[in-house]
């Protein structure tokens, strides 16, 4: 069934933790809009060493039908290692470069002059969207997506198997290293599975960056532990919901909850990331001259 009033009472008493009246519901559900506007559009840092951006597909119903919709979500880690939401686009699935310039355009305008690294699933017209923007950015594509991807292609009982095969490709010590590993992986499972030697292939260019840092580093760039978190919590929150009756309810219960994660308004999630600040020297060897100078 669709949510109705009645669960965001109930998600909004799991949040808050008291019995709320369905008029203040509807209130708190009006009140918030201008709230979800104002935190759509505040202004953000100027620069980010890493931005992720992900996609967390959620049903709609849109003019009467329930449709499966992407939430798409970027997500930063400032200079001081800690994670924030920038915001939450409701798509309809066929997004290509344009759409992926316009959103990448706001963060822009909302302050965000420069990026490191910008890590995300290989969707189309995404790199180029993301080099137009912040032209000095190097554009990851999240290793998580293409080993989920990878994993897509595979048999049920190769499963297991096809991950340990694919292990070195992305734990090489360098990218020499990493494409004789892909040649192996093609030796031993090119025959079953060449879409996953052509899915690794077409993406290569845009896999490689990550390898030229240490361990450490990459795990930074490479896990999306970061965003994978994020996700659980808001899962949680669509997995006992059925559809949303409309777009409007998604974008408010995804803030709700994001906010609910951080205990505070305005999408700063509160963990750190761990080993920051050996990931930090190290994007300031890599990078030099990109990373301001917080101490002036």
């Amino acid at each position: 069934g669709g949510m109705t009033v009645r669960d965001i009472e109930h998600h909004l008493a799991s949040t808050i933790g008291t019995d709320i009246s369905r008029e203040t519901i509807s209130k708190i559900v009006d009140e918030i809009s201008d709230e979800i506007l104002a935190w759509q559009s505040r202004p953000l840092e100027a620069f980010y060493p890493v931005i992720y951006l992900d996609a967390i597909v959620v049903k709609v119903r849109t003019e009467g039908r329930v449709t499966n919709r992407p939430v798409y979500i970027a997500m930063a880690i400032d200079l001081d290692g800690a994670k924030h939401v920038l915001g939450l686009w409701l798509g309809t699935g066929d997004e290509g470069s344009k759409y992926w310039l316009s959103v990448l355009t706001e963060l822009r305008n909302r302050g965000v002059v420069d990026v490191l690294i910008v890590c995300c699933d290989g969707l189309t017209g995404f790199g180029d969207a993301i080099e137009a923007v912040w032209p000095q950015a190097i554009v990851q594509t999240c290793v998580v997506h293409l080993i989920r991807n990878s994993i897509r292609f595979t048999s049920y009982k190769d499963r297991r198997a096809v991950a340990k095969a694919l292990k070195p490709i992305y734990t090489a010590p360098t990218v020499d290293a990493a494409a004789q590993a892909l040649d192996d992986f093609e030796a031993g499972w090119g025959g079953s599975y060449e879409a996953i030697v052509d899915l690794w292939r077409r993406h290569w260019d845009r896999f490689t960056p990550f390898l030229e840092f240490d361990p450490a580093v990459r795990k930074i760039i490479y896990t999306t532990n970061a965003i994978e978190s994020l996700n659980y919590q808001l899962r949680k929150v669509t997995k006992t919901r059925g559809s949303f009756p409309t777009d409007d309810a998604v974008l408010k219960i995804f803030y709700l909850a994001i906010d609910n994660i951080g205990h505070h308004r305005g999408g700063e999630l509160g963990s750190h990331t761990q080993g920051w600040k050996q990931a930090l020297n190290a994007f300031a060897v890599a990078f030099p001259g990109r990373i301001p100078d917080t101490l002036s």
